[in-house]
């Protein structure tokens, strides 16, 4: 009897362990599904890289692309705008060679207008639509801006296809909305990495492939049009984005989700568009109040540092044109450079912060910034200026993405979306506002000065948030 009884509470023994061993198995096969990334995923990151490539052959092509209509605008747009700020030029005694970089501001801060008003409406209609028809109508315009600027022979063309291109740039906030439909907790850090890195790549890329076009099409190009050949690889490009939308990306918004009116989509989107609401952050419901008020003070830090890095980084491109003669490839050698200090300390040291010290690292990468703009100010050789350009590169592969991330712990779960549309609407709008500024500065009272006083206006924001109580 007790040899049966043995044998019975072996079998049971054995059975027990052999469930237990399924439902580990089940469960480790499960954590696996739910740690395995979405396809889409990885193609939104070359839909991402294939935008950027294309956005950035611009960057050091600008000052030479507003000197050249400077010269032969056909459409009497350059001669129109000169005439009206005239008067103001002469009071000023500002260098007529300073228009450039006036006229390049306004037309840095247009499209980032544009992009600030085009994103929140964007992302509203994909909630009702969907993200594919959304995202492939704001691929399309893209195209077309590219498409535009080919065959803009005069001023007045090349602005109607920044219009174009701002208006259409809404793709990066739903490429988001599209990772964060297919993402779960465990895998959407992984998605939101592989954006940095389309970034990274493609801001190091970009520049370097539209210089040497720039330099390829001097020598070849017929009547001077020597942007044509950057403006179709540009075109290129973009089309090649559309196809891989077209035939690879999938609808990642099932209908069930989707919001049933489109007026209750769009109500969200306008909240974006008023300004006092943003800074108060009044979408923002039913969270202690010492939240909200932590949300208000970094949203403020977050806005007046980008507003005045923004419009300093903008006139960058011009200063090393006008002071320092450097040709598109001198300028994307620098993009190059910064890029790669930027893209090493993002994915070898930004990364891997631990949460308790984000914000101690992102208060360092703000002070750091005002000897990085002051050195670029003083700087009278090469040497000086790649020695500024590296500190602006340290502290801008910390300081975004630190505030990113201390603004994400508030706010309820169901909120944090809301809380990083938001703070990314604050960003929209200093990056429209701080162009324009910087370029009239620039403009005004030239380089020094304005770097000087720029790089110390920073001061406040890395005090404010050394002083922040959150």
């Amino acid at each position: 009897m007790a040899t049966i009884r043995n044998r019975q509470s072996s079998t049971t023994t054995s059975i027990s362990d052999q469930k237990s061993s399924d439902n580990t198995n089940k469960n480790i096969k499960d954590v696996a599904l739910k740690e395995k990334s979405d396809p889409m995923i990885y193609i939104i990151f070359m839909s991402l890289l294939l935008d950027l490539l294309a956005f950035t052959i611009i960057l050091p092509l600008l000052p030479s692309l507003l000197e050249y209509y400077r010269v032969n605008d056909s459409s009497g747009l350059y001669a129109s705008l000169t005439t009206r700020v005239r008067w103001f030029q002469q009071l000023l005694g500002a260098p007529d060679r300073y228009l450039s970089v006036l006229f390049g501001g306004f037309l840095g801060s247009m499209f980032s207008f544009l992009q600030f008003f085009a994103s929140p409406i964007v992302g509203s209609l994909s909630d009702y639509y969907g993200r594919k028809p959304v995202l492939l109508m704001c691929a399309s315009g893209i195209s077309l801006s590219y498409l535009i600027w080919a065959c803009s022979s005069n001023f007045a063309l090349f602005v109607l296809a920044r219009i174009v291109g701002g208006i259409s740039k809404g793709n990066i906030s739903l490429s988001m909305s599209v990772i964060t439909d297919v993402s779960n907790v465990q895998t959407r850090g992984r998605g939101m990495a592989l954006v940095g890195v389309a970034f990274s790549i493609g801001f190091i890329v970009g520049p370097m492939i539209g210089a040497m076009f720039a330099i390829f099409a001097n020598k070849t190009a017929s009547g001077g049009a020597w942007f044509v050949l950057p403006s179709l690889l540009a075109l290129g490009l973009a089309v090649g984005d559309v196809l891989l939308l077209v035939f690879c990306l999938r609808e990642t918004l099932p209908q069930e989700k989707r919001a049933r009116e489109i007026s209750s989509a769009l109500s969200y989107g306008l909240q974006l568009l008023n300004v006092s609401s943003i800074f108060r952050f009044s979408a923002i419901k039913n969270v202690p109040k010492k939240d909200v008020q932590a949300l208000r003070t970094i949203g403020f830090i977050y806005f007046l540092y980008l507003f005045l890095y923004s419009g300093l980084e903008f006139t960058v491109t011009f200063l090393m044109y006008h002071k320092f003669g450097y040709t598109s490839m001198d300028q994307a050698k620098m993009f190059l450079t910064t890029g790669l200090v930027m893209t090493m300390l993002q994915g070898s040291v930004v990364r891997r912060l631990p949460e308790d010290k984000i914000r101690m690292y992102a208060i360092y990468s703000l002070y750091l910034i005002v000897p990085a703009f002051i050195t670029v100010g003083l700087a009278e050789d090469s040497r000086m200026l790649y020695a500024g350009m590296i500190l602006f590169a340290i502290s801008t592969a910390f300081a975004v993405t630190c505030l990113t991330t201390l603004v994400s712990k508030y706010g309820n779960d169901d909120q944090k979306g809301s809380v990083l549309g938001i703070f990314r609407s604050l960003g929209a709008l200093a990056r429209a506002l701080g162009p324009v500024v910087g370029s009239i500065a620039f403009w005004c009272v030239g380089s020094k000065i304005t770097y000087l006083s720029g790089g110390l206006l920073l001061l406040y924001p890395a005090l404010a948030l050394q002083r922040a109580r959150i």
